[in-house]
């Protein structure tokens, strides 16, 4: 047993820092069960970070001991593994566009996958389902996104900010992805490009 938890720490050594490792990525290395326990003994040992059920990660050793890698990157290489769609929340656009001074208290992420949570010792980080229309990419994604935060009452308002911030161009592509959008999103774009 000991031989199977030494090779598969070889194995996730050389993964880049932040990859979520299951027992599923390693089984060629043994049964599934005894991977299952090797990886719960290098799990208790401190040698791997639980982050969910039945994902580890490896910790990143630092001159103050040894800790959890940042959320980030264990959230893109997670997306990258699964083949899902992950993008800040909407509170987090709207603070990063400027839209908002306060900072979001819980580290949340839309994803096209379902919804999940991750932790890094005391950070919880959560994966929330959202519709593919919340999930776009670039400025026209976090345009979207924003208005989301904003919601019907304030995406005027919301979209006058924006729009000294935001090129009229990507204002533009996201009306004319509006089919896409909930009605009152849609008439809320197309009024504030008309008048601009």
């Amino acid at each position: 047993m000991e031989h199977l938890a030494n090779t598969i720490m070889q194995r996730i050594q050389k993964l880049p820092e932040g990859t979520p490792v299951s027992a599923k990525m390693l089984l060629g290395s043994g049964t599934r069960a005894a991977v299952d326990q090797a990886l719960a003994r290098l799990h208790r040992r401190g040698e791997l970070i639980r982050v969910g059920r039945g994902l580890y990660v490896l910790p990143v050793q630092s001159r103050f001991g040894k800790h959890a890698p940042a959320p980030e990157k264990v959230v893109e290489a997670f997306a990258a593994q699964r083949g899902e769609t992950i993008t800040s929340s909407p509170a987090t656009v709207a603070n990063a566009l400027g839209l908002t001074t306060q900072v979001p208290v819980r580290s949340i992420y839309f994803t096209s996958g379902r919804s999940r949570k991750l932790k890094f010792g005391k950070l919880q980080v959560e994966l929330k389902h959202a519709p593919n229309w919340q999930l776009g990419s670039g400025i026209e994604g976090d345009v979207v996104r924003a208005l989301v935060w904003a919601g019907p009452q304030k995406a005027e308002q919301t979209l006058t900010a924006l729009s000294q911030k935001v090129p009229a161009t990507e204002l533009e592509r996201v009306v004319q992805h509006g089919s896409q959008l909930p009605g009152w999103m849609a008439e809320s774009l197309s009024r504030q490009t008309r008048y601009a």
